[in-house]
């Protein structure tokens, strides 16, 4: 019984060890992390649902052509999703996005007010940054890493907006650098803002980590220049892709860095 109880217990400490091993390979060999902003430390689903909530009060927009706000609001977001992959591709401009994205969910209310759209497009933009939503462990994760870590921000908004998003929330003092796609002149997942990145932070690829949400933007971007990723899946989102590392909160990254 002894003999097999030490045997167990010396199997129990041969993968604490190399656990522990593991993971003082991966800290050395990291010495800049990336972060994306948007759904990833910033809670953008909470904070621009209480923003499209404040838009409706100020301007009231229940009435008989919008009597459910909820249900608008799915619908903007909808459009949204669809307007941001065309502006990401290129496709559209920023002033574009700003002002279609409520145009058309207005519209679909048949509602036709060029100056309606105007204002709602102004006031998100003022609104949203406002805002102070973080996920629960967004603090506790970015305390663990900047003993250790030179942090920085890789992000596609709007860069007015970022700034910010980051100085109301107070975690702009974690971060080294704030690279947006208007500064780099491109977009996630091209890998131009990464490389953008890299030489503004001078960081090299190979011992840098990103952490992000989105598989098309975040993911597929660090794979095109050969960064190693973490892929962010809080909602735990069902997909095929081949993934290096995947969590499901922020603090599992104190088992990669």
């Amino acid at each position: 019984m002894i003999k097999i109880c030490l045997l167990k217990k010396s199997r129990k400490n041969k993968t604490v060890f190399k656990i522990l091993f593991l993971r003082l390979i991966m800290n050395n060999k990291y010495k800049h992390v990336f972060f994306d902003l948007d759904h990833t430390l910033w809670d953008f689903e909470s904070n621009s649902h209480e923003t499209l909530l404040d838009l409706f009060e100020k301007y009231s927009l229940l009435n008989e052509s919008v009597n459910d706000k909820h249900h608008f609001i799915n619908r903007y977001y909808y459009h949204n999703e669809i307007y941001w992959e065309q502006f990401r591709k290129g496709e559209l401009s920023r002033e574009d996005l700003r002002l279609i994205r409520f145009r058309t969910t207005l519209n679909e209310f048949n509602i036709d007010n060029v100056e309606l759209v105007q204002q709602l497009a102004a006031a998100y933009l003022e609104i949203l940054p406002t805002k102070t939503n973080l996920f629960s462990d967004t603090i506790e994760i970015l305390d663990y890493l900047v003993k250790n870590y030179s942090m920085h921000i890789i992000t596609n908004g709007f860069e007015e907006i970022q700034f910010k998003k980051i100085a109301n929330t107070g975690i702009g003092k974690y971060f080294k650098y704030i690279i947006t796609s208007e500064a780099a002149g491109s977009q996630k997942p091209n890998p131009a803002i990464f490389r953008f990145a890299m030489q503004l932070a001078n960081a090299e690829i190979k011992n840098s980590l990103f952490i992000g949400d989105s598989i098309e933007a975040d993911i597929n971007g660090a794979k095109a220049v050969g960064m190693d990723y973490v892929f962010y899946n809080p909602k735990k989102t069902p997909h095929n892709e081949s993934i290096m590392n995947e969590i499901t909160a922020l603090t599992e990254l104190k088992k990669i860095l």
